[in-house]
This record gives C-alpha cells, structure tokens and sequence, in this order.
C-alpha cells in the first residue's frame, strides 16, 4: 500500500510539487486501473495519466468514476464545444493547472481555436461569446462561486436550453468541480510527456 505524502501550501495557496498519494503502479491500481492509465498514457503521449494512476488507488471507486465521467466528457448531454468550454471555464475558475491542460489539447480536438480557449479565462459578461454560450457561462461562474444559479440566469439557460440540458449543465459543472477539488487535495502532478 501506498503511504501518503505530506505537503504544504504556498503561500498563494497552490500545490506544492509532492503528491499526497504516489501514482500507482500494477499493484496499486489492480489489472483494471493498469490498463485503463496505460491506455491514457498511449492517447495523451505521456508517462502516465497521474490522475488515474492516483484515483485508481480506489479500486471499487474507479471504474464507477471512469464511467461517470465518461457520460459527462465525451457522451454528455451537450454538445463537445459547449462541454469543453465549460470545463475549461471550471478549470480557470478553479485554479486547476491539472484540468486546464488536459482539456486545452481535448478543446482543440474538438476545434475549438486558440482565441476561443483564452476566452474561457475572461468574465463571460464581457468575452464577446453569443448570448447562448454567455448565458452558460455565466451559469458556470455562478454554480462554481455560489454553488446556484441566479433566478435571472435560470431563465436565460432555460430559453437555450431543454430540461435534459439544464440537468447535464449542472452535473458537468459539480463534476468538474469536484474533479479539480480531488487534483488539488491530493496534490495530483502534471503529467510528464513520453
């Protein structure tokens, strides 16, 4: 079993470089946690996906994340531009180097553009997106900061999109938000190219 790792926080409240828990290896993560962090390995050109090689440490856990996930991020409700700008949103928000690297490459997978991804860092009121994605925006800032949505912002999401929308908007927001909490608590490091 893995011991966890101290570390302490800088001042402006980021990482310090030590992971609170070793990525895992064969043994740690078990045959399944293995495969699916080689596999992201092989996709992402990187050494290991730290945050499987980390979270697999839960081994009933995972395989019910991944697959939570996976229906947010790719085979949500929204459509793959609007889910990445979101995360992306969520990301920036939150600080989350970790989030914000891996769905800056998957965001241009998806062809968003460069100008489109720095926007996701600017107030949404005043980024130039069309009213839709401003509105969804604005939602996300709200749901992250306040943990709600306006009753103004509601009826704005509500005149784009249909209730099974409004739902999934939601769950991807918590989703990510919580993702970027578990990176930060345990100190999840960047993975490291090939």
């Amino acid at each position: 079993m893995s011991q966890p790792h101290e570390s302490s926080d800088s001042h402006d409240g980021t990482a310090a470089q030590v992971p609170r828990i070793r990525p895992g290896g064969f043994r740690e993560l078990g045959p399944f946690g293995w495969v699916v962090n080689r596999l992201g390995a092989r996709v992402t050109g990187s050494r290991d996906v730290n945050l499987f090689a980390t979270l697999g440490h839960a081994r009933r856990l995972f395989p019910a994340w991944l697959a939570y996930s996976g229906m947010m991020m790719p085979f949500g409700v929204l459509d793959r531009r609007t889910t990445e700008l979101v995360i992306l949103r969520v990301a920036h928000l939150r600080g989350s180097a970790y989030e914000r690297a891996h769905h800056e490459r998957i965001g241009a997978g998806v062809d968003l553009d460069d100008d489109e991804i720095t926007r996701t860092t600017a107030d949404p009121a005043t980024a130039g997106w069309p009213n839709r994605l401003r509105v969804l925006l604005t939602a996300v800032d709200e749901l992250v900061l306040t943990k709600d949505i306006s009753a103004d912002t509601w009826a704005g999401l509500s005149s784009h999109l249909g209730s099974s929308e409004l739902v999934g908007l939601v769950q991807l927001v918590a989703q990510y938000d919580g993702l970027a909490t578990s990176l930060h608590a345990l100190r999840v490091q960047p993975d490291r190219p090939r």
